[in-house]
């Protein structure tokens, strides 16, 4: 049975679900380019995707696009295009990028542009239900209101007021009842997009997006919300508060989340210039190497990008093909079951691929005479989204 980490319980816990996966990604903010962070992410629910896929599940996979929100608005502004046309451009690039790296496309992937009716919804519901209030043109949610509020990230008080500080909350804002109430509608400025609403004109905080959105497309409880450790707070935290109350089931039935990526010892972020662009290695290298380097780590771990990583991978990659080639060699059942049984085990990703690499040793060094041997490497190389070609 495949196992999955569930952040909302800390422990690695069975993955039972039925015929149909309901499946919803966090995606992108589309005013950059895909960098090894966004690969690192979207590699993960992709082999959790093939492995389900492979059990025999089909996967209703949602996956958002945030084309407005506080990051992508003074971007476009900085720019001097409109936001609209920022992220077009933006999710040309990562399309592209999320092909060469074979990843399954989405079943669905809204945008929150064109949301708003629903996003308009969930909010009116948390206000009749008493979880808001507007001051200035501005509705916030009331923590106060949600005694559940904190219980999946499980941080402390401090580091939840850290974070919210960091990563797009307003707990300095004086006109909050509580440090930690989020945004849920506010009014727009002059050159930005807005919408008429019964809390006034304007546009929607982030994590009501999601939300708005996940159930727009499934109109019932996830089975698995996924996205970056990042995400864990304040944004899943307030998806989980605000779903719960507004349509009185939970937002998921398993959380999910990948660890962050540095670069050479520093954290990557565009404000020190050190983002390691996907479109700049597949320029530079096979796709699949960029793939393979990536599943060197598994995907809850934080983790460091060196450059001499894709050199790696690139040999890896090589002699893949080299060994598919070849054909001979080793009964490649035992390599079969020791993937699957990897991605069972919490997505294993490293001791998938170093599997991979022992059955295209053998096979390169003459053990054995199973002519199946190299369409064995090709097949069990698949269930991880390396395609080696073939003889």
């Amino acid at each position: 049975m495949l196992h999955i980490f569930d952040t909302s319980q800390s422990m690695v816990v069975p993955f039972e679900a039925g015929e149909t996966v309901r499946m919803y990604v966090c995606g992108i903010t589309p005013y950059d380019s895909t960098h090894l962070g966004h690969a690192n992410t979207y590699l993960t629910y992709d082999l959790l995707i093939r492995r389900l896929e492979d059990l025999g599940h089909r996967v209703e996979h949602v996956r958002n696009i945030t084309d407005v929100d506080d990051s992508i608005l003074p971007k476009a502004r900085e720019l001097g295009i409109d936001f609209l046309e920022l992220a077009a451009t933006e999710m040309e690039r990562f399309h592209r990028d999320m092909h060469a790296l074979n990843t399954r496309p989405p079943t669905a992937e809204p945008r929150a542009t064109e949301s708003i009716e629903p996003i308009i919804e969930l909010v009116q519901r948390l206000s009749e239900l008493g979880h808001t209030y507007t001051i200035d043109g501005t509705t916030w949610f009331d923590v106060s209101t949600s005694p559940k509020f904190g219980r999946l990230s499980g941080y402390a008080q401090d580091t939840m007021m850290a974070l919210a500080a960091e990563r797009g909350g307003t707990p300095t804002d004086l006109r909050q009842r509580n440090p930690l109430d989020f945004v849920l509608w506010l009014p727009s400025a002059d050159d930005e997009p807005s919408w008429d609403s019964p809390f006034g004109p304007g546009r929607p905080g982030w994590h009501i997006e999601c939300s708005a959105m996940s159930w727009a497309q499934f109109g019932q409880t996830l089975d698995i919300h996924g996205g970056g450790t990042d995400l864990i707070f304040p944004h899943h935290e307030c998806e989980q508060v605000q779903s719960g109350h507004g349509f009185g089931q939970p937002l998921a039935r398993h959380w999910m989340h990948s660890g962050m990526v540095a670069y050479q010892g520093t954290k990557m972020s565009k404000s020190l210039g050190n983002l390691v662009f996907v479109s700049e290695l597949i320029a530079a290298h096979a796709p699949q190497a960029v793939r393979l380097a990536l599943m060197g780590h598994h995907y809850r771990d934080d983790w460091e990008w060196f450059d001499g990583d894709i050199i790696d991978a690139q040999e890896r990659f090589d002699r893949l093909v080299h060994a598919a080639t070849k054909g001979t060699g080793p009964n490649p059942e035992a390599t079969l079951a020791e993937v699957r049984a990897a991605l069972d085990d919490d997505l294993d990703a490293p001791r998938a691929r170093e599997a991979l690499d022992r059955l295209a040793i053998a096979i390169l060094d003459g053990d054995g005479s199973d002519p199946s041997a190299g369409e064995g490497l090709r097949t069990a190389a698949a269930l991880v989204g390396i395609e080696i070609g073939t003889s």
